[in-house]
């Protein structure tokens, strides 16, 4: 399961997982798993089901590599950084589309997609990149309400110390604790978040680069530009200019 935007609870067997926009979950076959959305916040998931049969020959052509090793430490999620969502939205959606074709070759074109979707896992966790597999805590569930803050007001003004005295915690204490339950530091997700909802803007808005960065929370459009090429890794008109369909004025 992808999350696309949005946030929301998910529970496996007696573990809950806070999942936010660029959250991947793995969830292990026979691993009972429900949804959990207690403030019902809106969300925008993909969900790939698929049976091991469907890869066929691949799960023994390579005896150094199986394409199902990602799943092989149990359920769990990941975080993705920017350019890595843009490069697993892209695969959904050929997956959708191909899908949606059901061409003769469309079985075998999906297969290839999912294999590369696997290995690809299988490097972002090779990396080093935390696999979170822990049961939520009492921090995870405070963590939880500030990214569900941010997720609403990532057009106010949130610095550190703005969300330390809100919350109520230490500067150090949220720093470490929040790295350690979302996988981002705190600039890092506000940045996601605002640069997510940028990229919704600039493919349905006609709206001024300089307005949508002040729109979502930055206070000057240079900024914008190179937070924006950071974690995209184009520029705001370059990407619109890949994405923008007609847009009336």
């Amino acid at each position: 399961m992808y999350i696309v935007s949005g946030e929301l609870h998910y529970c496996i067997g007696s573990q809950p997982f806070q999942l936010v926009g660029g959250s991947m979950l793995l969830i292990r076959k026979n691993d009972g798993h429900r949804l959990i959305n207690p403030n019902g916040a809106p969300f925008e998931r993909v969900t790939l089901l698929f049976q091991e049969e469907f890869l066929g020959g691949l799960l023994t052509e390579d005896s150094s590599f199986h394409p199902l090793s990602p799943f092989q430490a149990g359920s769990g999620s990941v975080r993705l950084k920017g350019q890595e969502q843009g490069y697993v939205e892209g695969i959904f959606a050929k997956m959708a589309a191909e899908s949606a074709n059901g061409f003769p070759e469309s079985n075998f074109y999906l297969k290839i997609l999912l294999s590369e979707l696997l290995v690809f896992i299988h490097r972002i966790l090779n990396s080093g990149r935390q696999y979170i597999t822990v049961s939520t805590n009492q921090v995870h569930q405070r963590i939880s309400h500030i990214a569900h803050f941010i997720n609403h007001h990532y057009d106010q003004r949130l610095t550190l110390e703005e969300l330390t005295s809100r919350f109520h915690v230490s500067p150090s204490h949220l720093s470490r604790t929040f790295k350690e339950s979302t996988g981002f530091t705190l600039i890092e997700y506000v940045n996601n978040v605002r640069i997510k909802q940028a990229c919704h803007l600039l493919k349905e808005s006609n709206l001024q680069v300089s307005d949508i960065a002040e729109s979502v929370g930055f206070e000057n459009s240079t900024h914008f530009g190179r937070t924006f090429k950071s974690i995209i890794g184009l520029s705001p008109l370059k990407f619109r200019k890949n994405h923008q369909t007609n847009i009336r004025p």
